[in-house]
């Protein structure tokens, strides 16, 4: 009876930690909302937005085209015998650019920001967590949400959705290396089937996830900063926490956008969906 009644306090203290760290982000998040609509200043200076546009953006080009392009490679070097053994395999570039716009493509993009991106700006700030620069600031009135999180959140939201339109064009031009050079699709085939698969609604689903993508990245490593405690080992902790909860948002941000955005599009143009469907 003791073991049990100890077991049941120890899941109700978890649950009681667990929606306490939501309830923290949760007002973590809406004073950098609040900031961002009521203070514009703090990040439409380009002596404040600007060097973090490159850095999160200029900086992360060469990753993010290196992780487009090979996975375009891979998806045509991986589906073709699949194809081919359908007689198919002039489709495979409507399909892969179908498959990298919406889907792989920002997903991709985004996971390679929180690694390359989110653990700096998570070790960056929990850095000047922990040596007080952050309590100092406010000894002088300045607030650091203010000065700090908002324009790396607004550099992350504008950055994420450029990088990821730049990774899927990388991605089909993989794509279509390997399908027309290496197999020998002539190039017509590869771009009618292009534009049969890829309607209007795809980029545009693709550059909303990575809106979202952005967004959860730039809000869960800065926060992770501001919460960093425990000195060196400390910040090394919040940069990781960055990343593996980055990863999980991306996930669960994707499955969800992904079902809203069909059904979205099912409502407002229907006729799309069965023309990629047939």
């Amino acid at each position: 009876m003791a073991l049990a009644l100890a077991r049941l306090s120890s899941l109700g203290l978890s649950v009681r930690l667990f929606f306490d760290r939501i309830g923290r982000f949760s007002r973590f998040a809406g004073r950098t909302f609040a900031l961002i609509a009521t203070h514009p200043s703090a990040w439409m200076h380009w002596r404040n937005i600007g060097p973090l546009l490159y850095s999160v953006g200029a900086s992360s080009v060469i990753v993010v085209s290196v992780t487009g392009a090979f996975i375009g490679m891979i998806l045509a070097l991986e589906g073709y015998d699949q194809f081919a053994a359908l007689g198919q395999e002039a489709q495979m570039g409507g399909v892969i650019a179908a498959a990298v716009v919406k889907q792989i493509g920002p997903v991709l993009a985004a996971v390679m920001l929180a690694g390359r991106v989110g653990g700096a700006l998570a070790a960056e700030l929990g850095t000047m967590n922990v040596t007080e620069q952050l309590d100092a600031m406010r000894a002088m009135s300045a607030d650091p949400i203010k000065t700090l999180v908002v324009p790396r959140v607004v550099a992350c939201v504008v950055m994420t959705p450029i990088l990821t339109i730049y990774s899927d064009l990388l991605g089909i031009l993989g794509s279509f290396g390997i399908i027309c050079g290496l197999y020998g699709v002539t190039r017509a085939d590869y771009w009618y089937s292009t534009t049969q698969f890829l309607s209007g609604w795809d980029p545009l689903n693709g550059v909303l996830k990575s809106l979202a993508f952005g967004l959860a990245i730039g809000l869960i490593s800065c926060y992770r900063g501001f919460r960093c405690e425990g000195g060196a080992a400390g910040v090394g902790r919040a940069s990781t926490q960055s990343f593996v909860a980055s990863f999980l948002t991306i996930i669960v941000i994707n499955l969800l956008l992904a079902q809203f955005l069909q059904s979205l599009q099912r409502w407002i143009d229907p006729e799309t969906v069965r023309t990629l469907a047939s």
